[in-house]
Order: structure tokens, then C-alpha cells, then sequence
């Protein structure tokens, strides 16, 4: 019987294209998000503008970098921003030069709010059954299918800050060479909205 399960679902997942074995994945990480937002009184919305702002950079913690990188309008992002200050998983400070600015952060509460949700998500289980280096082999042939639908409509790319043509090394130094400020190693594995790629 298990076998026989086993063999029906191979045959299952042979007949989907990649186009549909991504969208499954994603239908699949979305519900669970859901559910687990429901539970911590947050909307996907409001879950993904917490993981974005936990990977993002201080050049791109702002709401403009939040809706860009959704792809949103500024107005509900800025509707998510303020939900999620109020309800204290985020605080906001303003731009030290440009006091129209302001820039966010994670609480504590906000951490651990996007530590629950990940435990539930079903692809990134899925991706830790994989050895490493086919982890590292997938995302190598998904990152042309990203850049390319990123390409095609105009999207900026929010790559990891060590990946950018604006990346600066020098032994264990680094700067970005766009703004010309020193980076932290920390600073150089976030994301960053004026990502160029090599």
C-alpha cells in the first residue's frame, strides 16, 4: 500500500511542469502562513512585511523599499506598517537626514512572531530534507527564472548585499561602493533594495 502511494504520487508530481510544481509549492507555504498569521493576529500581509524587514538592510528597512519589494502601493503598505506598530511587533524611527523618512525595525515580539510562522512552513521542511549542496544546485537554477521575471516587468532585483557589483572587500573589511559607507559582515548578507547584480 505505502509503496503504492509512493509510486502514485512520483507519477503525480513527473506530470506537473516547473511553472506548477513552483505554484503548488507556493499555494502550499501561502496557507500555511495564513493559518499561522491567524494565530498570532496577523494577516499575510503584515507576516510578509516582517520577513521582509528581518532580512532587509538600512538602506531598505523604509516603506517605500517595503512596497517596492512587495510589489504594493505605498498606502497599504503603509496601512501594514501601522497595524503592526500598533499591535508592537515593529517600531519606526525617523531618517536622521531626511526627517520625512523613517525606517524600521523588529521587536522582539515581531521576531518571534516570524520564528513561529517559519516553523510551519511546509517548503522550507521540505528544503531541509535536501543535502546542501542540492540546496545550493536549486537555488542556482531558480535564480535565472527570478532575475528574468524580475527583468521582464521592471522589478528591482533586492539581492543579498555580498552579491552586488556595489560590494566592496578588502581582507575583512567591507563597504558599499553606491553610498561609500563601511558594512558589517552581518550588513553584507542582508538584502538591500539598490542591489545590482555582478
Amino acid at each position: 500500500m505505502v509503496q503504492s502511494i509512493s509510486t502514485r504520487y512520483r507519477k503525480y508530481v513527473q506530470e506537473l511542469t516547473p511553472s506548477e510544481l513552483l505554484e503548488r509549492l507556493a499555494t502550499l507555504s501561502r496557507a500555511e502562513r495564513r493559518a499561522a498569521g491567524a494565530e498570532l493576529g496577523l494577516n499575510a500581509a503584515q507576516l510578509d512585511a516582517l520577513s521582509y524587514l528581518e532580512r532587509c538592510n538600512k538602506y531598505s528597512d523604509t516603506p517605500a523599499a517595503l512596497a517596492d519589494f512587495l510589489c504594493s502601493s505605498r498606502g497599504t503598505v503603509s496601512q501594514t506598517l501601522l497595524a503592526l506598530e500598533r499591535k508592537g511587533f515593529l517600531t519606526k524611527t525617523p531618517d536622521t537626514a531626511d526627517r520625512r523618512s523613517v525606517h524600521c525595525a523588529l521587536t522582539s515580539k515581531g521576531r518571534a512572531a516570524l520564528a513561529i510562522a517559519a516553523a510551519r512552513d511546509p517548503v522550507a521542511r521540505g528544503l531541509e530534507q535536501l543535502e546542501k549542496a542540492e540546496q545550493a544546485r536549486l537555488a542556482s537554477l531558480l535564480l535565472p527564472v527570478l532575475r528574468s521575471a524580475q527583468e521582464a516587468h521592471g522589478r528591482l532585483t533586492f539581492g543579498v548585499c555580498r552579491t552586488c557589483a556595489h560590494f566592496r572587500r578588502r581582507g575583512r573589511r567591507y563597504r558599499c561602493g553606491l553610498t561609500g559607507e563601511p558594512l558589517t559582515a552581518a550588513d553584507s548578507e542582508r538584502i538591500c533594495r539598490e542591489h545590482e547584480p555582478c
